[in-house]
């Protein structure tokens, strides 16, 4: 293995590491990594509307302008809302993401049924009714499913995420390290 492909899985390793870290946080206070999840998305919903007032003055039309400069409106508005207001910021991810756990949950039960016939579509099958209870789990405990959904969902993400860079750089390695 090259010295730069082992600095490289070192810092992969590192990342792993963090992400965990991050993770194992997150879920220990949900409410702060929800609210932490809201302000970045409060920040890019405001750079989209400052990126649309740019290119609206960049349009063709007079109607091309002004449509650009409302919908940047409504974007900086949408933005300077949520950061103001966190709270319904979460609330409003959290439905959004139990609607959207639904309708995938859905969608993966119906694409077991397109492909039942493989020998991999059970978990096609597991994946959407997990999927669809998790989302039904939130929805019917919204809005105070809010305080622990964000923040625990993206803690898992991250640990499990964490944990396959560390399994995927520490497999690299390995596999270097075999002679040819």
């Amino acid at each position: 293995m090259s010295d730069l492909s082992l600095k490289r899985s070192g810092w992969s390793i590192v990342w792993g590491i963090l992400l965990l870290i991050a993770g194992i946080l997150a879920i220990s206070a949900p409410v702060l990594a929800a609210v932490a999840v809201n302000v970045v998305i409060a920040w890019i919903i405001t750079f989209a509307g400052c990126l649309h007032f740019i290119y609206g003055f960049h349009a063709k039309s007079v109607g091309g302008v002004i449509w650009e400069i409302l919908i940047a409106a409504v974007y900086i508005v949408t933005g300077i809302y949520l950061l103001m207001h966190p709270v319904l910021g979460i609330a409003a991810l959290t439905l959004l993401l139990a609607s959207l756990f639904l309708v995938e949950g859905v969608l993966d039960i119906v694409a077991y049924f397109q492909t039942r016939r493989s020998g991999v579509s059970v978990w096609l099958v597991m994946d959407g009714v997990i999927t669809l209870l998790l989302g039904g789990l939130i929805w019917a405990h919204w809005p105070s499913s809010s305080v622990w959904a964000i923040g625990t969902l993206v803690g898992i993400s991250m640990i499990i995420s964490g944990a396959v860079r560390i399994m995927m750089s520490l497999a690299l390695r390995r596999l270097a390290m075999v002679p040819a």
